[in-house]
């Protein structure tokens, strides 16, 4: 299962995705290329972009993520959010989606 946590301030957020779907074998798993393709555009979008200087930890079947950034780069983390969430509506064997205060 893929779970995917966040946490979204007013001058910061954050985000950590683990684990695999297991929706199908690897190489034809949609959960995992969804979650997977949506995360990265995410962070790519805010570093490459936007510019901001934030990195992120990646390892197999995990990415983690911090943004100090520019109210862009938090509302882009909140579109990632929000993707998450309805795919977890989809897929709910499959992806879990938290929030953190």
């Amino acid at each position: 299962m893929v779970k995917a946590s966040f946490c979204i301030r007013e001058n910061s957020a954050f985000f950590t995705i683990k684990g695999h779907s297991g929706f199908s074998e690897e190489g034809s798993d949609i959960v995992c290329a969804a979650v997977s393709s949506a995360a990265y555009m995410a962070v790519n979008t805010i570093t490459e972009i936007l510019g901001e200087k934030d990195t992120a930890k990646v390892k197999d079947g995990f990415l983690q993520f911090e943004t100090s950034g520019n109210s862009a780069a938090r509302d882009i983390i909140k579109g990632l959010l929000l993707h998450l969430e309805e795919l977890s509506k989809d897929y709910p064997d499959y992806v879990t989606v938290t929030t953190e205060v």
